[in-house]
């Protein structure tokens, strides 16, 4: 499973995860820095990505398109990187059986 972080979260977080996430980005990496929520959105779904976000937005899309793509919603707050990357790492098993059994969002929480 390969992520595609949002915007907002810190490209700097994504050489670490590799092991567990192979093949994982952000948005500004890709070029698509201006991109809309809808233009990701589509990239996401057509190359295979879990987005990552820590707002609503992508869920919302999920709601009214389905997927792909599945959404991972971190809904921790402004939390420092290494928060965000401890719970990806921590979770990174149950959150990869929650897609692989159908799920199309998964709410992770600190």
């Amino acid at each position: 499973m390969k992520l595609l972080l949002d915007e907002n979260l810190s490209r700097r977080l994504v050489p670490f995860p590799q092991e567990n996430y192979p093949e994982s980005s952000q948005v500004a990496l890709l070029g698509m820095e201006q991109a809309s929520d809808v233009e990701v959105w589509r990239y996401a779904g057509e190359h295979g990505y879990v987005l990552v976000a820590q707002d609503a937005d992508f869920y919302d899309l999920s709601l009214t398109w389905g997927v792909p793509p599945p959404v991972l919603w971190l809904r921790c707050g402004n939390a420092a990187k290494f928060l965000i990357l401890q719970l990806l790492l921590e979770c990174s098993a149950e959150i990869q059986a929650a897609f692989e059994s159908g799920a199309t969002c998964v709410e992770l929480r600190p």
